[in-house]
């Protein structure tokens, strides 16, 4: 009687237990730089920033409940919680050299996920503060992809998120040079999945179309409709919240592939 009762007691504990990892919020952290970035986390953000959108600001909305059921074999809960600890300005060095990592890696658990998109201030070359050469880039982020994995999480390589230009011929090309590549070669050096969102928002938006791209997605404002802007803003690489909305869906899909190619 004793040993059923010993077997029924560990059966509910092995229950109990999957209960608590199935129903404790996975953490979804986003490490990169200002066109990831949460604005609404600095204060005054109405009226001092708005309306200027990193697109891990608005990522929440896409991991809803209904959302994670597309995400099953990379999200194993039945929640998730996006952390965005994203900055504007940083480079891969830079995010590391200032401890923001490190606030990352404390907190890290296992089956969390680090999407981590860099590239933009990395090829900053007139910003020496910030700048990282292609040798550099590539190895902080090994480095970002093996600390995560050694806290049992799992990482994903994002390429840098198009800026509004060089367009030609009503096409949308790339200006990050081989920063694209260099992310790709790490994915496939570490086997890593990798949201290649260059080309992505690239095509996306070419398909929007130059004059409704800049207008409605990036910081191109008028003057006197934002508090923040009573000038005006002629700005290509940040986002207005439709803009950061549609990178976000981009990065959402692409997970849905990866899930899907997840054993």
């Amino acid at each position: 009687m004793k040993k059923y009762k010993f077997l029924i007691a560990a059966f509910g504990a092995i229950l109990f237990m999957s209960f608590i990892m199935k129903t404790k919020p996975v953490k979804v952290y986003l490490i990169g730089d200002s066109t990831v970035a949460d604005y609404t986390l600095e204060d005054g953000y109405m009226q001092k920033k708005y309306p200027i959108t990193g697109w891990g600001q608005v990522f929440q909305q896409f991991l809803a409940k209904d959302s994670l059921k597309k995400l099953t074999n990379l999200i194993k809960s039945d929640s998730a919680l996006v952390i965005d600890k994203a900055k504007g300005g940083r480079s891969t060095r830079t995010f590391f050299e200032e401890g923001r990592w490190k606030d990352v890696l404390s907190t890290l658990d296992k089956n969390d996920l680090v999407l981590i998109q860099f590239g933009h201030n990395d090829a900053a070359k007139d910003k020496p503060e910030r700048y990282v050469a292609i040798a550099g880039y590539k190895e902080f982020l090994r480095m970002y992809v093996k600390e995560t994995r050694a806290k049992g999480a799992l990482p994903i390589l994002i390429t840098p998120v198009t800026r509004n230009y060089p367009w030609k011929d009503g096409k949308l090309g790339s200006a990050h040079g081989e920063y694209p590549q260099a992310v790709k070669d790490v994915a496939k050096e570490l086997n890593v999945p990798i949201i290649d969102l260059t080309s992505l928002s690239a095509d996306f938006f070419t398909t929007k179309g130059n004059e409704f791209v800049s207008k409605h997605y990036f910081m191109n404002l008028d003057s006197g409709k934002y508090e923040a802007y009573l000038k005006g803003q002629k700005d290509n690489t940040h986002f207005q919240p439709e803009g950061a909305k549609e990178v976000a869906r981009l990065v959402y899909e692409e997970l849905k592939k990866i899930n899907g190619g997840q054993n």
